[in-house]
């Protein structure tokens, strides 16, 4: 592990901080942090991660999704919530059933490459 130089000043050695500097520049900006923390907190719980892998065979309806996963319609519209408010699913309304289907269609094989390779 590398220790921090300090000078007599007790400041910390300017080199350090010039590499520190440039670190902190490349990290993506609160609001691109906070989406990024949106959508980890949307797939971290398994009735969504669940939804998540019953889309990935194409659109479903609530109803289908109900069903599947034999869960009530308000738990599921909850989850569904989440899913798209993290802009991870897209929606459209055809009587008064809304579908569902994955907005990027490459969500899975993300996922499965951040399990898999941790």
């Amino acid at each position: 592990m590398k220790r921090c130089e300090i000078d007599e000043e007790g400041k910390p050695n300017c080199d350090q901080i010039m590499n520190l500097e440039k670190i902190l520049s490349e990290m993506p900006n609160e609001d691109e942090i906070q989406r990024n923390a949106d959508i980890i907190k949307a797939l971290g719980d398994p009735t969504r991660l669940k939804i998540i892998y019953l889309l990935k065979h194409g659109e479903l309806c609530v109803c289908e999704i109900m069903t599947a996963l034999d869960k009530p319609q308000p738990t599921i519209s909850h989850h569904l919530n989440l899913l798209k408010n993290a802009g991870l699913l897209k929606w459209r309304k055809e009587g008064v059933w809304i579908h569902y289907k994955l907005s990027n269609p490459k969500l899975l094989g993300i996922l499965k490459n951040l399990i898999e390779n941790p």
